[in-house]
C-alpha cells in the first residue's frame, strides 16, 4: 500500500454540524508510504473514530476512504484480515493486550502469523525499553507504562505498510517515550511505512512530515 486518502470523509455523528474544521473531517488527507504524520484532536473531535475508519473496524461515513486507487467500503472480511496481518499495524489507546498471558506471549501473537520478527530481535527491545525481567510476567501483573512497552512492541512484531499509532506515551516519562519512538521508526524505516501518530494531549517527539488538525 503507497497511499491512504481521506476524500471528504464526514462520520454519520458529524453529519449535521455545519462547520467541521478539520483538516481531515470534510477536506483532502493524504497518508503516504515512507510518511510520518501526526493527528490531533481535542476530545470528541473523533479522534477513535478515525482510527477505526483505517482499520476497517467502522465504515459509518460519507466521502471516500481510498488505500491506493481503491475504497475500502468495497472490501470484504477476508480482504481486512490480509490487511491487518501483513499490510497494518495498530498500537490501540486500550492497548488491547491480553491479561492471562505473559508480555512476551503477547508480543508473539501477532508474530506467529508471519514469522517477520525473531525472538533475538524482540528480546533487545524488552532490554531497550528497560523491562527485559518482565518477559515471563503475566500482563495482569505489570503497570500500565509497562503495558504500554509491550503493546508497541508486538505493533512492529508483524509487517505493515502502515503504523497507526493511537495515544502511545500517555503513561511513560520522557526518557522511556524517547526510547520507544526511535525503535518504532527503526522499524518503520526498514520497510519504508507511513506512521501516523495520534493525539489528544502529549505525543511522540518526532520530525514530523505534516501534522493534521483534526
Amino acid at each position: 500500500m503507497e497511499q491512504i486518502t481521506f476524500d471528504h470523509v464526514i462520520p454519520k455523528v458529524f453529519a449535521t454540524v455545519e462547520d467541521l474544521n478539520s483538516e481531515i473531517w470534510n477536506s483532502t488527507a493524504t497518508f503516504k508510504r515512507g510518511g510520518l504524520y501526526l493527528v490531533e484532536a481535542a476530545s470528541g473531535k473523533g479522534k477513535s473514530t478515525f482510527c477505526s475508519y483505517v482499520i476497517g473496524y467502522r465504515n459509518d461515513y460519507t466521502g471516500k476512504i481510498l488505500f491506493d486507487n481503491d475504497d475500502i467500503k468495497d472490501y470484504k472480511s477476508g480482504k481486512w484480515s490480509e490487511l491487518r496481518r501483513n499490510s497494518i499495524s495498530h498500537l490501540f489507546q486500550e492497548l488491547r493486550l491480553f491479561p492471562e498471558l505473559t508480555a512476551m506471549e503477547n508480543v508473539l501473537i501477532k508474530n506467529q502469523l508471519t514469522q517477520h520478527s525473531d525472538t533475538e530481535k524482540i528480546l533487545s527491545w524488552f532490554e531497550r525499553l528497560g523491562i527485559p525481567e518482565k518477559t515471563d510476567q503475566k500482563i495482569g501483573m505489570m503497570s500500565f507504562g509497562q503495558q504500554q512497552r509491550v503493546a508497541m512492541m508486538r505493533a512492529l512484531a508483524q509487517p505493515f505498510d502502515v503504523l497507526l499509532v493511537d495515544e502511545p506515551i500517555s503513561h511513560l516519562d520522557d526518557y522511556n517515550s524517547q526510547i520507544m519512538a526511535d525503535i518504532m521508526m527503526e522499524e518503520a524505516k526498514k520497510q519504508n511505512a507511513c506512521v501516523i501518530v495520534t493525539s489528544i494531549g502529549k505525543h511522540m517527539n518526532l520530525p514530523y512530515d505534516k501534522t493534521y488538525k483534526l
